[in-house]
């Protein structure tokens, strides 16, 4: 399997760069060539436990690593989790809850990051050479991040988050990693600056080579690719449990990769009747396929941050198959956004933009009521990002099974909580850090900054 950039202008490359680049190297985003049919495999996949069907999945893509070497890679990734499916499905009053938290900062992003940590040693003990990776968090990809490629050797990483708009136990969760390759920077601003200034130091080619960067935010393919797998894994639970012949997700949503491994996973045949796509205030995703402008508009502060972004910096991927793999299309109107701070497509002949996807939007009242009435009905504690994917699910009825991805343990907002039922949610590996002692570093919100900061430490 080769990869090339949504942006038309970088060589095929192999899964094992494709890795150590992140952003493509003319500022597009990193896809497969193609996406494989693989319904005929389902039968056999069903019976498959959690890393086993991360194997066949990833395979597929990986094509250029040993497969013995994948296989352990993957086996070590997933033995971090708790609960012994990895990803279970829960069933809660008329949803199934996909519990994406049971790995070790309790966030789905560590389903991804444990492995592209290892991923990212096998590399570079392959290749020799060192990794200095800089990435931007709105909340749980930093801790999740930091978590796999801590005490590593030949890697750094640099992690920026806005100052002040994370919840404390997230920033917690990142500042009280002291190993010496952990550098975490709080920036005076919001995610989009952090994500912003990723990007344009990423783009600097010279600055990039120079300086070893390589990323793990979803810009980087295996991010995504490994977050396919649980979709694959939870639709097979639950069509088997409910005798359904598709299913749907709903999933809470600010960066645009966690619902983008769905709309892959149903490119690649999984029976998905509908993606349902949650949106906090920041409802820019939510405003493009409802008209079809994808535009820019201030960041709000919610009590669901990891939602708190205007831009969604996996919506390129999706951009380009939606223009039909039009590669100098996408890079026109990545430009014109980059300008102008919005872009249009056009309206398909049903007069929509999509219809696999529909989205909705939820504030700070849904939220809370949302949480209040499952915990009063059910006895279960949802955190306020999976909330407002549960509040899509029912603003919009089905007969069809739907799926609800719960990105985060509840106990890493313990304030929404407790406002929302009395009384906070608690996790044994929350507790142990809140007397710990912490090290960051505050920055302006400015790209020289960044840039300086890491050329001194790396």
């Amino acid at each position: 399997m080769e990869y090339i950039s949504t942006r038309g202008k970088m060589k095929p490359i192999g899964f094992q760069e494709a890795v150590l680049m992140g952003l493509a190297s003319d500022g597009g985003l990193v896809l497969p060539t193609h996406l494989p049919d693989v319904s005929a495999q389902f039968e056999a996949w069903k019976a498959l436990s959690y890393p086993e069907l991360a194997f066949e999945v990833i395979s597929l893509f990986a094509t250029d690593i040993p497969e013995e070497h994948l296989r352990k890679l993957i086996e070590e990734s997933y033995a971090t989790f708790t609960h012994a499916e990895v990803t279970p499905s829960v069933s809660v009053g008329d949803v199934y809850i996909l519990e994406l938290f049971h790995g070790p900062t309790l966030a789905f992003k560590d389903v991804a990051l444990q492995l592209l940590g290892n991923l990212f040693s096998y590399i570079l003990e392959q290749q020799g050479g060192e990794l200095n990776i800089l990435g931007a968090t709105s909340g749980d990809t930093g801790s999740a991040a930091i978590e796999g490629v801590r005490g590593k050797s030949n890697i750094n990483i640099f992690m920026m988050y806005p100052a002040g708009r994370t919840s404390p136990i997230q920033e917690k969760q990142m500042t009280s990693v002291l190993d010496d390759n952990v550098y975490n920077i709080a920036l005076d601003g919001t995610f989009d600056d952090c994500q912003y200034i990723m990007k344009t130091l990423f783009a600097d080619v010279p600055y990039k080579q120079q300086y070893h960067l390589g990323a793990v935010n979803s810009v980087n393919w295996a991010r995504v690719l490994a977050q396919m797998v649980y979709y694959f894994y939870a639709g097979f639970r639950v069509m088997e449990q409910t005798k359904s012949e598709s299913v749907r997700f709903a999933v809470p949503t600010g960066n645009f990769g966690d619902i983008l491994a769905g709309y892959l996973a149903k490119q690649m045949g999984l029976p998905v009747s509908e993606l349902l796509l949650a949106t906090n205030e920041n409802d820019i995703l939510t405003r493009f396929f409802s008209t079809g402008t994808y535009g820019k508009a201030e960041v709000v502060s919610t009590i669901s941050p990891s939602m708190d972004i205007q831009v969604a910096s996996n919506f390129e991927r999706y951009l380009y198959y939606r223009l039909d793999a039009d590669s100098e299309k996408v890079a026109s109107l990545m430009e014109q956004f980059k300008e102008q701070g919005s872009l249009s497509v056009e309206k398909d002949e049903a007069g929509g933009i999509d219809p696999l996807f529909r989205a909705i939007r939820g504030g700070t009242p849904e939220t809370l009521e949302v949480i209040s009435r499952y915990y009063e009905q059910y006895a279960y504690v949802l955190d306020p990002h999976t909330a407002l994917g549960v509040y899509a699910a029912e603003s919009a009825p089905s007969s069809v099974p739907t799926i609800c991805l719960a990105t985060a343990h509840p106990a890493k907002f313990t304030e929404t909580i407790e406002r929302a039922i009395g009384c906070p949610s608690e996790h044994p590996k929350l507790a142990s850090i809140k007397e710990a002692p912490t090290r960051s570093c505050a920055l302006p919100n400015e790209v020289d900054a960044i840039r300086a900061y890491v050329s001194e430490h790396v």
